[in-house]
């Protein structure tokens, strides 16, 4: 287990770290050195519970694979180090998230005074389309 914050606890058996050749910033090194990680989280293998978790999917989007991988690309810096540690970073951003459970949204009706200049600024414009209205002659 490792602690990376007060509130999480990463489980090191759930991590699975790759690195590979990464496009961009390196000039000649980037053809020789492996300096991208692709870092796998099996969500399914963590210590989540269960709202945690089915948040942490939704927030993964296409990241996620229908196993329960979540996998994180980092290849932003030059160094494996760097992007070891960006990639870790991110995922601890994730997971963080994951854990704030979103605020009920408590439904409110709208008060009298805005539901009376509503059907005032109605009325307003109602009598304003009709004096555009074209005035036909009577014989």
């Amino acid at each position: 287990m490792t602690r990376t914050d007060s509130h999480v606890m990463i489980d090191e058996r759930a991590l699975q770290e790759r690195f590979v050749h990464a496009s961009g910033p390196g000039g000649q090194n980037v053809n020789k050195v492996a300096t991208a990680v692709q870092l796998k989280f099996d969500v399914n293998r963590a210590a989540l519970s269960a709202p945690v978790r089915d948040r942490l999917i939704g927030l993964a989007g296409r990241r996620i694979t229908a196993d329960g991988i979540l996998t994180i690309i980092a290849r932003r810096f030059r160094t494996q180090e760097r992007n070891r540690h960006d990639a870790r970073e991110r995922l601890l951003a994730l997971l963080l998230r994951a854990q704030t459970a979103p605020k009920r949204r408590r439904p409110t009706r709208p008060t009298a005074a805005s539901m009376e200049r509503r059907l005032t600024a109605k009325r307003h414009r109602s009598r304003t389309k009709t004096n555009r209205a074209t005035v036909r002659e009577t014989d």
